[in-house]
């Protein structure tokens, strides 16, 4: 079975399946120590981003769902990403069992609404194709990411570690309410 990356259009955004051309920016965000600041803490190499960015390619592939490329709309330049995965991270089954939730955005871009809009955006398409739970896990000192999870309708689970990193393990059964 074929499997293609739906585009999404927002009023500022695009979401996108990454391409070939579009690597150099994806492993130059990954670079970025502001990127990695709460993922990890450590830049990923080209060869890591490489990696990532063919796991993405093949996670839509074998599973139907993956991370987008973000791109603004006024000028294609991708700013982050934003989309779903199955991280297999040995969290216990209630995490571990459903799609994991996961955006990045620039930092220049931050501040402006897009990362909410990028993942608001995923996650109505996620709604209408694979309804269902969803996951999320945020480092315990990101904050902002914290609220944006919540702003989509994740409630926290538990606190743990990962990879010796505080963290915020997070569910969200379906969409919030809307008023």
């Amino acid at each position: 079975m074929i499997r293609s990356t739906p585009t999404i259009n927002t009023s500022r955004l695009m979401l996108c399946g990454m391409r070939p051309e579009d690597f150099n920016r994806f492993a130059e965000i990954w670079r970025n120590p502001c990127i990695v600041r709460h993922i990890g803490g450590k830049p990923r190499s080209r060869g890591e981003a490489w990696d990532s960015f063919l796991r993405n390619a093949g996670h839509w592939q074998m599973a139907g769902f993956g991370q987008w490329a973000v791109l603004q709309q006024s000028n294609r330049l991708m700013i982050g990403q934003a989309g779903f995965f199955y991280g297999n991270r040995s969290l216990g089954d209630d995490f571990d069992s459903f799609p994991e939730a996961g955006w990045i955005l620039v930092p220049e871009a931050q501040g402006q609404g897009l990362g909410f809009e990028a993942a608001q955006a995923a996650h109505d398409w996620f709604d209408r194709i694979m309804p269902g739970p969803l996951v999320a896990m945020v480092n315990s000192a990101n904050s902002v990411s914290q609220k944006l999870a919540q702003k989509l309708g994740y409630t926290v689970m538990r606190e743990c570690k990962y990879n010796d990193t505080p963290v915020v393990l997070l569910r969200r059964n379906g969409p919030p309410a809307r008023l």
